[in-house]
């Protein structure tokens, strides 16, 4: 997500094309000693599209058949790095035909023509690394059919794009910025001619960095669950090569891998997606299991937190809620007021999830996917449980967050229980938002509670305070309840249930105690892989909380006529309408 630059961004800018431009005196490899496997997964679908002239990414749609792709006019600055990053190659490898080598050929080696002297967004540490990765993983692929003149441009590029890495690595941002730098030296340092003694400097490097950006519970500042994935995907893939090449990864490199992958597994739903929470989505397809797979990391975490989510399953049911207070300081910059809030998942099913990132969508839409309101839990007086700071002057950090999250994940008489709290309301209000789920053994129903709640004499007398400002009306709040774009939901039984129906032929009734007001609204599904935002509807309960204890009883709980067992073959929607390429 590109945001406003400030005085340290432009200093690094300045540093990337110098360093750029110096990198081009140096001396080309002449080949390669040893070829990485490809590890990285893409997407057919996509390869043929782009094939297509289908220009997809970072949310915008570039329709232009025949078209190189340096000549598209990129709509903003994440789209022109999409390009440089060059991941759109593992799609055209997926498909792997001669029309889509043809392209990959055609659109790389003009990229070295156009940028390879040192020019364009595209000589950044972290999107150096992204793009040598994909060079050497499909140089296979890229040189098939090539001449002598071809192959020497591409191993000169490829030397003089790791000398500026290995000058430039420690200008990326801490985390996966930097993760994607060293590893791309890595693999250029173990993979060409004469650049070998990179890989020692880069092994130490990204040993620390495994050191301080990984914690000891497996989880990264930022607490972004895909963004966690894809540290991970570097360190397996950079740990294979190391091991193919004959070359020991640390020991913090290994250490660092066996506590992520109980972590991700933690955070991974029934359907084998990620935990949408703090900008992160999905992930893409594939790449959870693959990453999981390559690592021979057994196991989950049994209990407590992981990343500071909590997870409770049973059935077919996973339900994942975020129990501790938001990132701090530089690693807020993309996360979101989502203390509390949960996503449940039936089978292959979303069914409750919160609205998502809307990065891709624009400034405003990503402000927006940020708050509170956008996610599945409570919002009072119209206020984010933690606040956004001005967008010039602190890039979007949040401020004024909850600092303090008790929870407790325990056994309930018939099923799993966790409980949670959080003091982001306390300074302006008093109260305290607290919630209990319950999840049954089968994984059929869930029992909901929160609760409103000035604890201490201090809190209720600042609970007075407000009450007086609303002229003693109360204090308004709200519950939400985000669906899933493909359940299909209504209002039952005279507006006191909501049926929702899966297109697996499951069906969930969700109800409330009759103490709030209970709707059925509009809201936005927001995925980078889509043109736009999906339109779906939330549940929502409202009302005033009047005292110093207000407590909300709700459920959800599949009809008693759905079976226990589902046969559930999940289809993908395409992301957008496909255009035909005439072969």
């Amino acid at each position: 997500m590109s945001h406003p630059e400030n005085l340290s961004a432009r200093v690094s800018r300045i540093l990337d094309r110098i360093e750029a431009k110096r990198a081009t005196l140096s001396r080309p490899a002449t080949g390669f000693t040893y070829n990485p496997d490809p590890r990285t997964i893409g997407s057919f679908a996509r390869g043929r599209q782009l094939c297509a002239g289908n220009f997809l990414f970072s949310g915008h749609l570039l329709q232009e058949p025949e078209t190189n792709i340096w000549d598209l006019n990129a709509p903003d600055i994440d789209y022109a790095q999409a390009l440089h990053g060059f991941g759109w190659l593992d799609d055209l490898a997926a498909v792997g035909d001669l029309p889509a080598r043809t392209r990959a050929q055609d659109w790389l080696w003009t990229w070295i023509t156009r940028f390879g002297p040192g020019r364009g967004p595209g000589w950044t540490p972290n999107l150096t690394g992204r793009r040598l990765i994909r060079w050497i993983s499909h140089a296979l692929f890229l040189l098939q059919t090539r001449d002598r003149d071809a192959s020497d441009a591409f191993y000169k590029s490829l030397a003089q794009q790791t000398i500026f890495l290995s000058r430039r690595w420690k200008g990326a941002h801490p985390g996966l910025p930097r993760f994607e730098a060293l590893t791309g030296l890595i693999y250029a340092g173990l993979s060409l001619d004469g650049m070998e003694t990179h890989v020692e400097p880069a092994l130490r490097a990204l040993s620390h960095e495994c050191k301080t950006q990984i914690d000891e519970e497996g989880g990264i500042p930022t607490r972004n669950p895909e963004e966690l994935l894809e540290v991970f995907t570097l360190l397996t893939w950079s740990a294979m090569a190391l091991s193919e090449a004959g070359k020991p990864a640390s020991d913090s490199h290994w250490a660092a891998i066996e506590r992520i992958a109980p972590t991700l597994r933690t955070l991974r739903h029934s359907d084998g997606g990620l935990a949408r929470f703090h900008g992160g989505g999905r992930g893409l397809e594939g790449r959870l299991d693959t990453a999981l797979a390559t690592s021979g990391v057994k196991g989950r975490k049994s209990n407590g937190l992981s990343m500071g989510y909590a997870r409770i399953s049973a059935g077919r049911t996973s339900l994942i809620i975020d129990a501790a207070p938001p990132p701090k300081g530089t690693a807020s910059s993309d996360a979101h007021a989502s203390t509390l809030a949960f996503e449940l998942t039936s089978g292959r099913r979303p069914l409750i999830v919160n609205c998502g990132s809307g990065a891709s969508f624009g400034q405003d839409w990503r402000r927006a996917g940020r708050a509170t309101p956008s996610h599945s839990t409570l919002m009072l007086d119209g206020r984010s449980s933690a606040q956004l700071g001005n967008r010039r002057k602190d890039l979007d950090l949040l401020t004024k967050t909850p600092t303090d999250v008790p929870v407790q994940m325990l056994k309930a008489p018939d099923g799993l229980r966790f409980e949670g709290g959080h003091n982001g309301y306390v300074p302006a209000y008093g109260v305290t938002h607290a919630r209990i789920l319950d999840l049954t053994f089968d994984g059929r129903a869930v029992a909901g509670e929160d609760m409103l709640a000035a604890l201490a004499p201090k809190d209720q007398k600042q609970f007075d305070k407000a009450m007086d400002l609303k002229r003693l009306a109360g204090i308004p709040f709200e519950i939400r309840f985000h669906l899933h774009p493909e359940v299909d939901a209504s209002l039952d039984m005279a507006g006191s249930a909501v049926s929702m129906a899966l297109k697996s032929g499951e069906i969930w009734v969700f109800r409330c105690d009759g103490r709030t007001n209970m709707s059925l609204q509009s809201s936005v599904y927001l995925e980078r892989t889509r043109l736009k935002p999906r339109a779906t509807k939330q549940i929502v309960l409202s009302g005033r909380t009047m005292e110093y204890a207000t407590r909300i009883r709700w459920s959800l709980a599949k009809a008693q006529d759905t079976p226990i067992s589902i046969r559930d073959l999940a289809q993908e929607e395409p992301e957008f309408a496909p255009v035909t390429e005439d072969e």
